[in-house]
């Protein structure tokens, strides 16, 4: 396999790091050096107006941070619910900022991004719950957001797409709130050892020995790898068929991508609207790599698009 210019020289730089692996670094050192390093990897022209909040969470309050589009008047507009990755471990509202940004910008709508509560110290289930406590939110102060309560959406990266699909599937079963879309980013959406792991789970950024460590962190034990509140490829097909319209996009060359495409296939054979778009060439977390990568820019743009076209669908009321 040929790669990319631009993505042989990032693993290479990548492999001459002489920082350890997350899983071999003190918690706290990881996390800083994560968001360190996304703040270097991902710059936005920081263009929409942002509101920082805190909210009810499951276990005490959370941050979000509210990202309003350039050029915004009275109109109310479309938003998204946004889950950063960073396997449920790392990550935070600061290191997905110029995403947000641009996201927000791009498709012209409110983006509410989420610092939901992170493990070991928070096992499973406290950061779903605290990102469907955010979506709700979200619907009940849509007015004073000027937040169009008919297109809110949902929508994260790895394990936030994990956080979005999971929401959608309690918004069903709790009914409430009424999600419109779902965008999910290299999402993990179950915990088998697929083609794609065996292939690109070492020497790719994302290693299969760091989403071992992820899940450790995450689960409380091996029983949770079967519950669909982990492990969306669960759900149940009745449940499924229920769910949002779907946009989802994987990386060629991560250990996830055949865990996005199987949730993208579970959908669309229960008769849900999915686009699935894998691109080639790109790596996991790619979409916080614009400084590097020029594809990651245009595929934010795609992702963009695609929320334009779904949002346009849904008159405002």
């Amino acid at each position: 396999m040929s790669l990319k210019p631009e993505v042989k020289a990032l693993l290479e730089a990548f492999a001459n790091n002489p920082v350890p692996p997350l899983e071999q670094l003190p918690l706290e050192e990881a996390r800083k050096g994560f968001e360190q390093s996304a703040k270097q990897m991902s710059r936005a022209e920081k263009q929409a107006k942002t509101a920082d909040r805190k909210i009810k969470g499951f276990n005490g309050e959370i941050d979000i941070r509210i990202y309003t589009p350039q050029g915004a008047g009275e109109s109310k507009l479309p938003a998204v619910v946004y889950y950063h990755g960073g396997g449920w471990v790392i990550g935070n509202i600061e290191t997905h900022d110029a995403l947000c940004h641009t996201f927000s910008n791009e498709a012209e709508c409110i983006v509410v991004s989420v610092d939901y509560s992170l493990a070991p110290e928070s096992k499973f289930p406290v950061a779903v719950e605290d990102s469907y406590l955010a979506a709700q939110w979200v619907f009940e102060n849509a007015h004073e957001l000027n937040i169009d309560e008919n297109f809110i959406a949902v929508a994260g990266d790895s394990a936030g797409g994990n956080l979005a699909a999971v929401v959608s599937f309690l918004a069903v079963e709790r009914q409430t709130p009424s999600i419109a879309y779902q965008m999910l980013f290299y999402p993990s959406t179950g915990f088998e050892y697929t083609p794609s792991y065996e292939k690109y789970g070492e020497g790719y950024y994302l290693t299969k020995s760091t989403m071992n460590w992820f899940r450790e962190q995450y689960l409380n034990t091996p029983a949770d790898t079967q519950n669909p509140l982990a492990a969306p490829m669960l759900i149940p097909d009745d449940v499924t068929a229920q769910l949002p319209p779907a946009f989802i996009m994987t990386a060629e060359l991560d250990p996830l991508c055949d865990a996005g495409e199987h949730f993208a296939m579970k959908l669309n054979n229960a008769g849900v609207e999915t686009e699935y778009v894998c691109v080639p060439g790109m790596l996991h977390g790619f979409l916080g790599m614009t400084e590097f990568l020029p594809d990651a820019k245009k595929s934010i743009r795609d992702a963009a698009k695609a929320f334009k076209n779904r949002s346009s669908l849904k008159p405002v009321e």
